[in-house]
């Protein structure tokens, strides 16, 4: 092997540890935010929240209740807390909770094997995203709707929404 060939080989490789750290950083830094997805456990709200208004509260308070309920197996609950949390963050017109609460469902019906139902609320996160012009949860949301079409076979779909969740995971 050559100077020349080794220097080569030697800024390839280095551009692709590059390429790799970039990428492994995004996944860490996915891994802190929110995930939800069927094996994980889910955590769509922080703690240190000051809510001063009753019905935010009660938001909260069944966001956090499903999400416990998602922590403990039991999807079928989850899903009635989420459900309630969605309809009264509708109403508030808060679209962050809403984003919330329509992650959770798609969550909890992800864990029950409901894959193409937690495919429309998953895809309501992304609604709810471009309504408001901002793209929190995006790419939580594209990574698990990718997931429901590998489950549902649909290998095709799947790819372009990994494809989706790598492209906004290399942008954060």
């Amino acid at each position: 092997m050559t100077g020349l060939v080794a220097r080569q080989r030697k800024e390839e490789l280095q551009r692709v540890n590059d390429k790799l750290l970039q990428i492994n950083a995004a996944l860490r830094k996915e891994a802190k935010i929110e995930s939800y997805g069927p094996a994980s456990g889910y955590a769509p709200i922080g703690d240190s929240e000051v809510i001063v208004d009753p019905k935010k509260q009660e938001v909260i308070f069944k966001l956090k209740t499903g999400k416990n309920f998602l922590r403990n197996q039991q999807p079928d609950k989850a899903f009635t807390e989420f459900k309630i949390a969605l309809e009264l963050a509708q109403n508030l017109r808060d679209p962050i909770e809403e984003k919330k609460a329509a992650r959770g469902l798609g969550a909890s019906l992800q864990r029950q094997g409901k894959y193409r139902d937690a495919i429309k609320y998953h895809s309501m996160v992304l609604a709810v995203s471009e309504r408001e012009g901002e793209d929190s949860g995006n790419t939580e949301a594209f990574g698990a709707i990718g997931d429901c079409y590998t489950e549902l076979g649909d290998l095709e779909k799947a790819g372009q929404f990994y494809d989706k969740h790598i492209d906004m995971l290399e942008k954060d």
